[in-house]
């Protein structure tokens, strides 16, 4: 078991090019959002650009895209063909022609559970060489299908919270770390289990993390780590050191929000303000 610290979370980020430009710092592509969940794609776009990430682009159903394109300056943002407010099947050919420049892709924060997102899901991982994050709904559209998980020969990686974890066939019954290992084995993932003491494994290493707190229990902050996450794996890690690194700095710069605002009304749009003074 290794404990993260803040030398080995320091120790495992790569240094910063000084003579790198945009491309050096990694391109992801980010598939979320859908109606009347606008700001999951928000806080992922920005937990990427916090983190370092060169290039976001950023894929949502049409009829938010100017709501995003309104909120957001920096991202590469682009309009998908959607049915009900979610992505459609339409929105493949679209997303595959962009897929081939990626250095990583986050699919799921606030995407819906739609037929056409399962599809949207499939697409991607059967067609990504790059690493692929799997977030909220993207992990529960799965729940039922995780043969597309098991068929898969690039990295994925999950980020479920417990109840996420029970959908897509991990045990709440038994140790925590234990159980989380076993799911990683069953569905040759790397799993980052959210929750208090976060577990971060491939099913053979395992990680604990000991940052964070109850303050950071609110809609959003799940969104910020998974953009975290997509940022650095685009920047080169590897994804089970991405993962750990990714739940390291997310709860350190919620434990320094805490410090500054405390925990009862501390958002996460506070810890994106705060991350930045920890990646330096």
């Amino acid at each position: 078991m290794i404990e993260l610290t803040e030398n080995t979370a320091r120790a495992l980020v790569p240094p910063r090019d000084p003579e790198g430009h945009k491309g050096t710092f990694g391109k992801v592509m980010l598939l979320c959002g859908s109606r009347g969940f606008t700001g999951a794609a928000w806080f992922a776009a920005m937990g990427a650009l916090r983190s370092g990430a060169g290039l976001v682009y950023l894929g949502v159903p049409e009829s938010i895209y100017a709501i995003e394109a309104v909120k957001l300056n920096e991202p590469v943002i682009f309009p998908l063909p959607e049915e009900g407010g979610t992505l459609s099947e339409a929105a493949i050919p679209e997303i595959l022609r962009r897929l081939p420049q990626m250095d990583a892709v986050l699919l799921g924060c606030g995407l819906g559970q739609s037929p056409g997102v399962l599809k949207v899901a499939e697409a991607v991982l059967d067609a990504a060489v790059c690493p692929v994050v799997l977030d909220a709904d993207g992990i529960n559209i799965l729940s039922q299908h995780r043969d597309i998980l098991r068929r898969r020969n690039a990295p994925t990686v999950l980020t479920p919270h417990d109840g996420e974890f029970a959908r897509i066939g991990g045990d709440l019954q038994g140790e925590r770390m234990e159980t989380t290992q076993a799911l990683a084995r069953d569905l040759g993932c790397i799993v980052l289990r959210k929750g208090h003491r976060t577990c971060i494994t491939d099913g053979a290493v395992c990680c604990r993390n000991t940052t964070g707190n109850s303050g950071m229990a609110t809609g959003g902050s799940g969104d910020v780590l998974a953009g975290i996450l997509v940022s650095l794996l685009g920047q080169g890690m590897k994804p089970l050191e991405a993962a750990a690194c990714a739940a390291w700095f997310h709860g350190a710069a919620g434990d320094l929000t805490a410090q500054r605002l405390g925990e009862y009304g501390m958002l996460p749009t506070d810890l994106l303000e705060d991350l930045p003074r920890l990646l330096r």
